[in-house]
């Protein structure tokens, strides 16, 4: 089995550029994106259409509901049962994607996460009834590691505790004890470069077509069905919309900020993948999928 990625900042092509490479190369595709992976979170995440999705068979979209929490740990199972499905049906795969911490933590791989026993996990369930308490406790013991986490990020905290539980270790210690180990190996990485003018535009452009497909009307229906509680309300594409369903900004302004957020998201996405990334091969996008083809010809 073959694999490639596809990275690139956000509206420079990467979608459309993955399905036809996977088309050619008899592959199946893994998004990486961090909104794209929710089901009914559509035109927000500019997710490939229905059309699109049934021309390849794709994995990483409509994965869970805006409520449910997704974490890297999560990511790396849906890796590993992606590749055990290529497998078993002799496909290549094509990982695609901004969302490029994703793929650097396959890259670098995770820290196992010790097992709990039924008395440890009655504990850890008792512990995180009173969150508060439990984040001041595991504080107090490792201060270092707990300073990235905040009071009120209940999976890491739990995260925490089930370490500190199953190896009486703080998890500062657990982990130094126990290093990462890389998942995916010698994975040749292909990057969209654009420039930020063009991209600019490309944004624009996507933001006028995302309001004439229902923009407002699908924010208004997550807030009705999630309410505005979970992580992913936070997005870029909801956050201004919620604004201007609150009467802060006139549509015109909402548009405006949507363009403004999403083109400095990709000016960050350009940053990581630059600096993160080894050996990365960069082309523009029209010129990328003859050299991915011909990269995989001659390897």
């Amino acid at each position: 089995m073959k694999q490639l990625a596809i990275i690139g900042p956000t509206a420079s092509g990467k979608s459309d550029l993955a399905i036809k490479i996977a088309k050619k190369i008899d592959a199946y595709i893994l998004s990486i994106d961090s909104l794209s992976i929710y089901k009914e979170i559509d035109i927000v995440s500019a997710k490939p259409s229905r059309e699109e999705l049934s021309e390849v068979k794709h994995f990483g979209i409509d994965e869970i509901y805006p409520n449910e929490h997704f974490s890297v740990d999560i990511f790396i199972k849906l890796y590993h049962d992606v590749v055990a499905k290529c497998k078993e049906d002799g496909k290549n795969l094509v990982i695609v994607g901004g969302t490029s911490f994703y793929l650097k933590s396959l890259l670098q791989g995770l820290s196992p996460v010790p097992e709990l026993s039924l008395e440890g996990k009655k504990n850890v369930n008792r512990a995180m009834i009173d969150l508060e308490s439990t984040y001041n406790f595991l504080k107090l013991q490792d201060p270092e590691y707990m300073k990235n986490i905040s009071a009120n990020d209940s999976y890491r905290i739990e995260k925490a505790l089930i370490i500190y539980e199953a190896s009486k270790t703080i998890p500062s210690k657990w982990f130094e004890q126990n290093p990462p180990k890389p998942i995916i190996k010698d994975l040749i990485i292909f990057n969209i470069d654009v420039e930020r003018d063009v991209l600019r535009q490309r944004i624009q452009k996507r933001t006028s077509k995302m309001l004439d497909m229902g923009l407002i009307d699908e924010v208004a229906y997550l807030e009705q069905k999630y309410t505005r509680e979970p992580n992913s309300m936070g997005a870029i594409g909801i956050v201004e919309v919620l604004d201007y369903l609150d009467g802060k900004i006139d549509k015109k302004e909402m548009l405006e900020l949507i363009s403004i957020h999403t083109a400095q998201l990709a000016k960050r996405q350009q940053t990581f993948n630059k600096n993160q990334f080894e050996g990365l091969i960069s082309a523009p996008l029209e010129e990328l999928e003859e050299i991915i083809l011909s990269d995989l010809h001659n390897n």
